[in-house]
């Protein structure tokens, strides 16, 4: 046994060596066209990375496992303080406190109008025992003043307590289209307002750089890197020029990212966003500090249409934010598309977190992506091309500057272009809503539901001295749930879904695969697929179309089936009755041919999915 080399026997093979053989697989196709994936930000993604080389871990403020906060967004102040002691009851140890006209508040938030209802909120929440994070948008700097006072009220020492004051007029400015003050006067109250707290002993983070407003608007993982950077240097610039200095500003500082079901593209934005801050700050002369960065799991990401499917996605997020380092992780409830979360779902929101930190033990491995070639390759591209987009953001003046310009909101829209087409032909599926929907599923509980178009802009603000072009608040799956509604609006109308009755041709082996793909691709529109066994007979197939009540059919089955049958299937179909005839498959050398024969329409992977349902449901319901 001494004497075996396994080295020898078994010899590392180059990437040379697997080209080589990937090639051979290939037969000529481009490598680069077949495995080579592309990010929306243009970033390239390789089926395989060799192991990284002398790469540093990231480091955060404080070892050990991250926060779990959870969101208080009921209107009444005492059923939201309800809900916080049951959460932090439950495990929670931080909370998000949302409150009324904040963008993340969808229309809900807590109701604060004076100290005594922010009173009423956090009674019996130990201020010196948990972290707290305020979010309340364009009305930070007011709710900011209330929650100090009500610290000192009960007598705490503001630099013993753990809070994140979320101030973010830049943030404001993105989400809600104006500012009421110029940048200049809204920057001298920063400064103003950062004095008086250390007056007072306040040492924890007063302001946020957030990239929520970039994200729902549908920018790219290195657009919102760049956006969060340049909101830090832009309050950096703020505060040194009203009278801070650059450490104290620096200090000053928290940082929020989005954290969605890229599981890769997630850990490395949030791995990239403290080495980029690190260089600010070399930039300005700082030694770097490790920055206090939080995670909110993506509102983009969760659908109303099986929405149980949200736990998956927010179970994926909430673990590539905590291994991406984040220090505190707020995860959305799984029904917050559908309205204010009970109970229960905001149970399930901190128990994902939970199960993540005390089962997995998730939280003992300091930057387990350190050292793996994949996530330390995008990393490092993420860093390259978010700073080039951040140093676009400054050419232009800064983010202020570029947000009045429209520049970037110009950028961020072809982004969310690409992103749309991505989600119309389901090269991006959305699993409970584009791709395996469930047209049956059972109603979920919230303790209200979501307003119809819930309000960005604060009408009282008619007079604001800075407006902008809005940045929209989006998410992926909307298309596809407004044609679900309008199937549902059908099915209250008429007692029945609109139908399509599926004509498979030939035994169960050769139909199978498409009729199930012919089945998900219609249902995603809540077109009702009427199935069957399959026909040979042509008379019996024209009985159960007529039977089905459907006005739209699909032929299913093989290719070789189709050459011989479909033609003669479209034209019985025709003369029975039926709108719009599809064949699920790409049509090849037959279309001409099966098109004169009835044939409207050919679905396959790739199609425009979201045009053909479109079309298709119009033709149902008429």
């Amino acid at each position: 046994m001494d004497d075996l080399n396994f080295a020898a026997d078994f010899p590392t093979p180059t990437r040379e060596q697997w080209l080589t053989l990937v090639e051979g697989v290939l037969k000529g196709a481009d490598f680069r066209k077949k495995l080579v994936a592309r990010t929306h930000d243009g970033l390239e993604i390789q089926p395989l990375y060799p192991k990284a080389e002398n790469a540093s871990r990231i480091v955060r403020a404080e070892s050990g496992p991250w926060r779990v906060s959870q969101r208080v967004d009921h209107p009444e102040p005492a059923k939201a303080n309800e809900l916080a002691l049951l959460d932090l009851e439950g495990g929670a140890d931080a909370l998000t406190l949302v409150t009324r006209k904040a963008p993340a508040a969808r229309g809900f938030g807590v109701r604060v109008d004076s100290v005594e209802d922010l009173d009423r909120a956090l009674s019996g929440v130990m201020l010196d025992l948990i972290h707290l994070r305020l979010d309340a948008g364009g009305k930070g700097r007011e709710m900011a003043g209330m929650l100090v006072e009500l610290a000192e009220r009960r007598g705490h020492d503001l630099s013993a307590l753990s809070l994140d004051l979320g101030m973010d007029p830049v943030g404001a400015l993105a989400a809600l289209g104006r500012l009421s003050v110029s940048w200049d006067e809204a920057a001298r109250r920063m400064g103003a307002v950062l004095g008086d707290l250390a007056q007072r002993g306040f040492s924890g983070r007063a302001f946020l750089a957030d990239g929520r407003p970039y994200h729902e608007a549908g920018a790219g993982e290195a657009q919102e890197l760049a956006a969060v950077l340049a909101t830090g240097v832009a309050d950096l610039r703020a505060l040194e020029a009203n009278g801070h200095t650059l450490e104290a500003a620096r200090d000053a500082l928290a940082f929020l990212l989005v954290a969605d079901a890229d599981e890769f593209l997630t850990i490395a934005k949030f791995r990239a966003l403290r080495r980029l801050w690190a260089q600010v700050e070399q930039a300005s002369g700082l030694t770097p500090k490790p920055i206090r960065l939080h995670a909110e799991t993506a509102w983009r990401m969760t659908t109303r249409r099986d929405p149980w499917v949200n736990m998956l996605r927010t179970t994926i997020a909430t673990f590539s934010a905590g291994i991406g380092g984040a220090d505190a992780v707020t995860a959305l409830p799984f029904t917050a598309a559908l309205g204010l979360a009970d109970p229960f779902a905001r149970r399930v929101a901190r128990n994902t977190q939970l199960i993540l930190l005390e089962e997995a033990n998730l939280w003992r491995v300091a930057d387990p992506a350190a050292g793996a070639g994949g996530f330390e390759a995008l990393t490092d591209a993420l860093c390259e091309k978010a700073w080039a987009l951040f140093q676009e953001i400054e050419r232009e003046g800064g983010i202020v500057e570029s947000l009045a310009r429209g520049a970037l909101q110009q950028r961020i829209a072809a982004t969310r272009a690409q992103r749309e087409k991505a989600v119309a032909t389901r090269r991006e599926p959305i699993t409970g809503t584009s791709e395996f929907p469930n047209i049956r599923e059972a109603d979920v509980t919230v303790l209200s539901p979501l307003p119809a178009s819930p309000p960005r802009r604060d009408e009282e603000q008619e007079d604001a001295a800075l407006r902008i072009e809005l940045l929209p608040s989006t998410r992926t799956a909307e298309p596809f749930e407004r044609l679900r509604d309008l199937s549902d609006a059908h099915l209250a109308r008429t007692g029945a879904r609109p139908k399509v009755f599926l004509a498979n041709l030939g035994p169960a082996a050769a139909f199978t695969a498409r009729a199930t793909f012919a089945k998900n691709f219609f249902e995603a529109a809540g077109i009702e697929a009427v199935t069957n066994e399959g026909f040979s007979d042509q008379d019996k197939l024209r009985q159960a179309f007529v039977e089905s009540k459907a006005k739209l059919s699909c032929i299913c089955s093989t290719d070789e089936i189709y050459v011989m049958h479909a033609s003669e299937t479209a034209e019985t179909l025709r003369d029975a009755g039926s709108g719009p005839i599809y064949l699920a498959g790409r049509p090849g050398e037959s279309e001409e041919q099966l098109t004169r024969s009835g044939v409207s329409t050919f679905i396959y992977a790739g199609c425009d999915t979201l045009k053909v349902l479109s079309e298709a449901l119009e033709a149902a319901c008429d």
